[in-house]
C-alpha cells in the first residue's frame, strides 16, 4: 500500500474536510473585517493542515503495516493462511477478514462433501465390479462344463445369471442418477396393484423356481408418488425377499391405513433379520451375517430404496423375527401431508 493509495482511499474524508474549511472560512468573513478575517484564516489553515498531514501520516504508518503482512500473505504458499492473517486494524477490516474465513469454510465443507461422495462413488464402483463378476464368471464356468448339460439347463442358467447382471446394472444406474433425482421424477397418483404386479412379474422365474406363493390382498388403493422409482424401490424389496425366503415360502402384500398415511406392506417367510443388524440393514453397504453366511448381498438394494424413498417424500420401516419373517412397510404421506414435506 503505497502512500497515493491511502489518500485515494481518503478521498470522502479530504471532501469532508475542504468542506468544513469553506464554511469555517465563510463565517469568519462575513462576522470581522477583511483584514482581520484574513490573519485568522492564515493561522487557521496552517494549523488545519499541520493536524492533518499528522493525522494523515500517523494514519498511513498505522494502516501501512497491516497491509503490508497481507500482501506478503497472498504472495507466499502458505496453505492455512487464515491462521497467518494479520490482526485487524479497525472494525472494518475485521468484518472483511470475518468474511473470508466465512468464505474459506463454506469452500471447505463443499470440499470435503465431494471429497466424501467420490469415497462413496468409488467404493460403490468397486464392490460393484467384485459383484457383477460372479454371475460373469459362473456364466462362463457354465459354458465351459457343458458336455453333460441339455441346451434347456444351460439356456435356464445363463438366463440367471443374465438376470442378476441386469439387477446389478439397474442399481448402478439408479445410484448415478440420485444426485440428479430432483429433475427426474413426476408425483402423480398412480395404483400399488400396477406396480407390484410388474414387479411379481419380473422377478416371475424367482418365485417358479423356489416354489415361492405369492400373496396380495385387493389393491386398488392410489397413492401419490413416482411410478419409475417407486418400481425400482419395490423391485429391490422383492428381490430381497426372494433371496432369504426358501422353498415353499411365501411373499405377500397388504395395504394399511390411517389418518396421516398409507403403507404397503411386504412380507416373506423367510430367515429373517438378527435382532443386532435390523438397525443396519438400511445403511450402506451393509450385508449383515445374513448376507455374509449366503453371500447373496451386496448391501446397496435396501439402501438405495430407503434413499429413495426418502427422496420421494416417504419411509421405509422394516420389522423382522429370525426364521419367521420379514416385513418391509412404505409409507405414504396422505396428500393433505404430502405438500407440507
Amino acid at each position: 500500500m503505497t502512500f497515493i493509495q491511502y489518500i485515494k482511499d481518503k478521498r470522502y474524508f479530504f471532501i469532508l474536510f475542504v468542506t468544513l474549511m469553506l464554511f469555517i472560512s465563510l463565517l469568519i468573513i462575513l462576522s470581522e473585517n477583511l483584514q482581520l478575517a484574513t490573519k485568522h484564516l492564515l493561522y487557521m489553515y496552517i494549523i488545519c493542515s499541520l493536524f492533518l498531514g499528522i493525522y494523515l501520516t500517523i494514519g498511513f504508518y498505522y494502516h501501512k503495516l497491516f497491509f503490508q503482512e497481507l500482501v506478503q500473505l497472498i504472495e507466499s504458499d502458505q496453505e492455512n493462511f487464515l491462521i497467518a492473517t494479520p490482526k485487524p486494524r479497525n472494525h472494518q477490516q475485521y468484518l472483511y477478514l470475518e468474511l473470508l474465513k466465512k468464505i474459506h469454510q463454506q469452500h471447505f465443507n463443499q470440499l470435503e462433501k465431494l471429497y466424501d461422495e467420490k469415497k462413496d462413488h468409488q467404493e460403490f464402483i468397486l464392490s460393484w465390479i467384485h459383484e457383477v463378476k460372479t454371475p460373469i464368471t459362473a456364466s462362463r464356468l457354465l459354458i465351459e462344463n457343458n458336455s453333460c448339460k441339455t441346451v434347456d439347463f444351460l439356456t435356464d442358467k445363463l438366463e440367471d445369471e443374465l438376470d442378476k447382471i441386469d439387477n446389478y446394472v439397474e442399481q448402478a444406474l439408479y445410484y448415478s442418477r440420485i444426485d440428479s433425482f430432483s429433475k427426474d421424477y413426476f408425483i402423480t397418483e398412480i395404483s400399488l396393484d400396477e406396480i407390484i404386479k410388474k414387479s411379481v412379474k419380473k422377478y416371475a422365474k424367482s418365485f417358479i423356481n423356489k416354489q415361492i406363493r405369492f400373496h396380495m390382498d385387493y389393491l386398488q388403493e392410489m397413492v401419490y408418488t413416482d411410478s419409475k422409482w417407486l418400481s425400482f424401490i419395490i423391485d429391490q424389496i422383492v428381490a430381497n425377499s426372494l433371496k432369504y425366503t426358501e422353498e415353499h415360502g411365501e411373499v405377500s402384500f397388504h395395504v394399511e391405513e390411517d389418518a396421516k398415511e398409507k403403507r404397503l406392506l411386504i412380507q416373506d417367510t423367510g430367515i429373517g433379520i438378527k435382532i443386532e443388524d435390523i438397525n443396519r440393514v438400511f445403511d450402506k453397504g451393509f450385508t449383515g451375517s445374513n448376507g455374509r453366511i449366503h453371500s447373496k448381498s451386496t448391501g446397496m438394494g435396501l439402501y438405495l430404496a430407503k434413499k429413495m424413498a426418502l427422496k420421494l417424500g416417504h419411509d421405509l420401516s422394516i420389522q423382522s423375527e429370525t426364521g419367521r419373517f420379514t416385513t418391509v412397510k412404505i409409507h405414504f404421506p396422505k396428500i393433505r401431508n404430502y405438500y407440507h414435506l
